[in-house]
């Protein structure tokens, strides 16, 4: 029931969001694919976070080297994400693609300056044969 509530409120989230007439914003936030991902990760800019935001216990059951666990199902999802630093580039994924793609509206509207958002998730870096850590 939460969960479909935490959706819910994400869709009126982004629905509200399009409607709003903000002003355009000078964000990157984009769907990328497994080999951009893995070229992103191999030669990261410095500055530049992994993002996992899937359940804890998936998390530890293996992740993309480096990635930072917060998750999309917390009650604080959205005061978690507020506590990042908005201004690095981030590569966001969770299990398929599902969260992800209804977190990175979040992320706008927070002001995410950039997030590359893996395209398929982790089952597709796991597909594509890449490594992972636990």
């Amino acid at each position: 029931m939460i969960r479909l509530f935490t959706s819910l409120l994400l869709t009126a989230a982004l629905i509200l969001g399009a409607c709003g007439g903000s002003a355009a914003t000078d964000s990157k936030l984009e769907l990328t694919s497994v080999d951009d991902v893995q070229e992103l990760v191999a030669a990261p800019p410095a500055d530049m976070l992994v993002l996992d935001i899937r359940t804890p216990e998936e998390f530890a059951g293996g992740h993309l080297a480096g990635a930072i666990n917060v998750d999309y199902y917390a009650d604080d999802f959205e005061a978690q994400l507020r506590q990042l630093d908005l201004e690095v580039p981030y590569v966001m994924y969770c299990n398929s693609g599902n969260r992800s793609s209804n977190a990175l509206p979040v992320m706008d509207s927070i002001g995410f300056a950039e997030v590359y958002e893996l395209d398929g998730g982790i089952q597709a870096w796991y597909s594509a044969g890449l490594p992972v850590e636990q």
